[in-house]
This record gives C-alpha cells, structure tokens and sequence, in this order.
C-alpha cells in the first residue's frame, strides 16, 4: 500500500471509481490496443450500466481511451473531443454474470491500422484497475508498473527464453502471472517491470519461436 491508496487519486469527477479508475481502464485498454482507437464499442456492466452517465462514467472512459489523465480539466467535455479527434464510440448495456466486479467494462476496440482488441477491466475502487481478460485469454494486469504481455504454446522452456532475455537485457522482472488454457495448448503471461521495455527487445521475445505475439503495456498509475 501507498499513499495514494490512502488519500485517493487527484481527478475530475465525483468518484474514483467512476471517473479516475475509468479514465484509467481506458488509458489501459489504449496502451493493449497499441494506441488511440478510432472505433470503441464500450460495453458495461453491472453499477457501470447503471449510472455511467450520471457519475461521468461515460466521458471519463473516452478521456482515458484518448490518453488523457484523471486530473484532465477537459473530461467533461470528452465526447465533443472525441467527435473532433475521429473516435467513433458507443455504449451499450451488457449482463457479464455474477461473477464480474460490479464497475466492469468490455471495450472492442479498433485502430488506426485495423488492428482489433476485446478487453475486460474493472475499477475495482479508490481509482485502482484491473484487466482480467484479452481477446478470450485471461490476465492479470493493474497498471501499476510497464508490462509485457505474452500469448504463446505452452510448453517447457518458454518462460525461460523470455525472462533469459529480459535479463540479458538489463529488465528486472517485479511481477509475473502464467495463465493457460490446458496443457499444451496456448498460454498467457503477464511481466510486470521496473522500466519500460524497448521495441527491440520485445522483437528479440516475438522472434522465439513459440512466441505468439507480445506487447507492451505501459503503466497508467
């Protein structure tokens, strides 16, 4: 625990989990996109679906998509800032089960480039996150520190290649989460780090071969 976990965030809006954690799911959901999307389909759950327009939920999740932060005087105003920036967006109202955070969100997400993401968060309070799902694979990702993400074949050595690189590299691993589907078949993990990881080493990991894909998730906290 830190201070900030005590006091609270400093941001715009009534709630920390209506607006700061909001802003910072979707700050999250960018960074797993890759960058800004220009079509958000933005699914919510649970007190989300509830009250997302009365508590600004809606407008915090489009800063946030925007890169903007909690404290960003302009929240109020995202959508008219979406409009000019080419953000295409809706919302919409979903049931993900009991099992799900009542503040839980699912963006489909598309880029500049047509890349496409599905993911699942949840603002989980006092403007904390977490992404528990992407694209069909579950994880674990809360945005405190840079993060690498892996899809890959589960199989003997693998988390081996990966962290044999990053030390090589001079990254000093803080966190790290596996997650499979069944043995064998394809695998997750989630790599928290000290420092941001550079493009050419996360090409050194996507060239092994039962690599997948990989990517870099940066902190948001």
């Amino acid at each position: 625990m830190n201070l900030i976990d005590i006091i609270g965030p400093v941001m715009i809006g009534p709630s920390s989990s209506h607006t700061a954690g909001a802003v910072r799911l979707g700050l999250l959901a960018a960074s797993i996109l890759g960058g800004q999307p220009v079509k958000a389909e933005i699914n919510l759950h649970g007190s989300f679906a509830e009250t997302y327009q009365g508590h600004g939920t809606d407008m915090a999740l489009l800063a946030g998509l925007m890169g903007w932060t909690p404290d960003d005087e302009r929240i109020p105003e995202a959508a008219r800032f979406a409009a000019a920036e080419g953000l295409t967006y809706s919302f919409k109202k979903i049931d993900l089960g009991n099992k799900a955070h009542p503040n839980t969100v699912l963006f489909k997400l598309t880029s500049a480039s047509g890349s496409y993401c599905e993911i699942i968060g949840s603002s989980v309070g006092g403007g904390q996150v977490k992404v528990t799902e992407i694209d069909g694979f579950p994880v674990e990702l809360t945005g405190r520190l840079p993060a690498i993400l892996t899809v890959h074949i589960d199989t003997r050595g693998v988390i081996a290649l990966v962290t044999g690189t990053l030390a090589n590299a001079g990254v000093n691993i803080a966190t790290m989460r596996l997650f499979r589907s069944n043995k064998g078949g394809m695998a997750s993990m989630v790599i928290e780090c000290d420092e941001a990881v550079t493009q050419e080493i996360l090409n050194l990991i996507g060239a092994l071969q039962q690599i997948e894909s990989v990517r870099f998730i940066a902190s948001v906290l």
